[in-house]
C-alpha cells in the first residue's frame, strides 16, 4: 500500500515535457472538424462548403441498422469514396453505430473490421482514427483500440483538447446543434496556449436526428468565422503532424473520470 501511495504521488506530480509528445508547437487557432454518422447532407452540403473554404475534415462513417425511415438520408459507399477522393479523411464509427462500452473484444473487432474492409474494397485508406458512437466508452474500449493500432479516438466533453494532458483515445470535442451557436463561437476562442478545438458535427441539416441538427446557414457562419479570423482547420489525421500519439499513449494515463459526454 505504501508503495502504491508513493507511485501515485509520483505520477500525479510528474510533468510531461512538450518535447516528449509534440513534434512541433501547437499553433493558436487550430481547429479540427469531424462529422459523424454519414447523413447524406455531408456529401451534398458539407463537402462542397469545406472545399469552398479550403478546410480539412474527418468523416466518421457507419451504417445504421436498417430501421431508418429513408435510406436516401444517408451516404452510400460510392459517395463516401468520393469524399476520400476529395482529400477528406474517412474514419471509423463502427458498422452499426454500436455502443462500444458494451461490446466484447470479438464484437468490437467485428464492428471496426467491417468499416475497414469496406474502405479497402473501394481503395480508401484503412481508417486510423475512431469516434465513440454516442460517446459511449470504458477502459476496455481503449484497450481494444490499442490492440487494433488506432491513433486517435474522439469523445465528447465540451472542452479543448490538451495533447499534454488528454490521452489520445480520449480526445474531447464540442457537439454542434441548432441551439448552441453562442457556445460554439465561444469554444473557438479556446484554441490557444497549446490547446486544440475539435468539433463533432452531424447532419447539415440532420433530418432524421433533429436533436443534432446543424442548419446549413449556421454551418456556413462557423466556416466564415474560421476563415475571417485566420484559423487553421484540419482533419484528425493531420494531428499527427503535431503530436506523437504513441509517446502520448505511453506517457499519459487515461482519465475516465473526466466529463466525456454532454
Amino acid at each position: 500500500m505504501r508503495f502504491l501511495i508513493l507511485l501515485l504521488g509520483f505520477l500525479t506530480s510528474y510533468t510531461i515535457s512538450p518535447a516528449q509528445i509534440l513534434k512541433k508547437p501547437i499553433p493558436d487557432k487550430l481547429v479540427v472538424l469531424t462529422f459523424d454518422d454519414a447523413p447524406a447532407s455531408q456529401y451534398y452540403v458539407v463537402a462542397p462548403m469545406l472545399q469552398e473554404f479550403g478546410f480539412g475534415a474527418t468523416f466518421f462513417v457507419c451504417e445504421f441498422q436498417p430501421n431508418y425511415a429513408d435510406s436516401t438520408l444517408y451516404m452510400n459507399w460510392r459517395q463516401i469514396q468520393e469524399l476520400d477522393k476529395m482529400g477528406f479523411e474517412i474514419a471509423n464509427h463502427t458498422h452499426t453505430h454500436a455502443n462500444v462500452s458494451k461490446l466484447t473484444q470479438v464484437e468490437f473487432n467485428k464492428q471496426l473490421t467491417y468499416i475497414e474492409e469496406k474502405c479497402d474494397s473501394l481503395g480508401i485508406a484503412k481508417p486510423i482514427n475512431f469516434a465513440y458512437p454516442g460517446y459511449g466508452l470504458n477502459g476496455q474500449a481503449l484497450r481494444f483500440l490499442d490492440k487494433k493500432n488506432y491513433v486517435f479516438a474522439r469523445a465528447g466533453g465540451s472542452r479543448a483538447y490538451d495533447p499534454l494532458k488528454d490521452h489520445p483515445y480520449l480526445v474531447p470535442s464540442w457537439a454542434t446543434d441548432d441551439t448552441n451557436k453562442e457556445e460554439i463561437f465561444s469554444s473557438f476562442k479556446q484554441a490557444r496556449d497549446g490547446k486544440i478545438v475539435i468539433m463533432t458535427i452531424h447532419g447539415v441539416p440532420d433530418i432524421e436526428h433533429p436533436w443534432v441538427n446543424t442548419p446549413p446557414e449556421l454551418f456556413r457562419e462557423y466556416l466564415q468565422y474560421l476563415e475571417d479570423n485566420d484559423f487553421t482547420v484540419i482533419s484528425m489525421r493531420d494531428l499527427e503532424d503535431y503530436i506523437d500519439a504513441e509517446e502520448a499513449k505511453r506517457l499519459i494515463l487515461p482519465d475516465l473520470a473526466k466529463k466525456l459526454a454532454n
